[in-house]
């Protein structure tokens, strides 16, 4: 599939069936995410695998609108750190976006859970033992889609301006 085909058809997935996800599909996911853009290179992300059924569960129950993480077999957690870059927050979602688009060119479906900022931030970094001076961007949850949701998008002339902003 050529780029814009995987960004056109990505769709964000909440039901998954229960087959593993390989080590190789992992990795891939993973190396995505890893050479995203970041302000000046700085990477500031790290990533936490979520492999155990058990502690999917426990992160899920912290996390307002990924409950369904507790359903899929696998989950990233993205982790920034304010720090290391003049721009954790779009580092950090480039990298998701690419773990995401990653995923879905390998036939796999995969939802983000933001919680950067939001009430289910500070729950969630207990759980995943995330030092107080970092911040946890996301939690990609992943694994082979149960379900094929289609959306349509506003057309170009809706939502593209000439020079300035309401000029068409």
């Amino acid at each position: 599939m050529d780029i814009i085909e995987v960004i056109k058809t990505r769709r964000s997935i909440r039901k998954y069936k229960p087959d593993p996800i390989s080590e190789e599909e992992i990795n891939k996911i993973l190396e995505a995410g890893r050479w995203a853009p970041s302000a000046d290179d700085s990477q500031p992300w790290n990533f936490i695998v979520l492999r155990s059924q058990e502690m999917r569960k426990k992160l899920a129950s912290e996390l307002i609108w990924g409950r369904f993480l507790s359903q899929a077999p696998l989950g990233i957690a993205v982790v920034v750190s304010p720090r290391a870059s003049s721009h954790p927050a779009e580092d950090g979602a480039a990298a998701t976006q690419n773990m995401l688009l990653e995923a879905h060119s390998l036939g796999l479906g995969a939802c983000w859970i933001g919680t950067y900022g939001g009430t289910s931030e500070a729950g969630a970094k207990k759980v995943l033992n995330i030092p107080e001076n970092e911040r946890l961007l996301s939690v990609i949850v992943i694994g082979r889609p149960a379900e094929s949701p289609q959306k349509m998008r506003r057309t170009l002339s809706e939502i593209t301006f000439t020079d300035r902003y309401g000029r068409r």
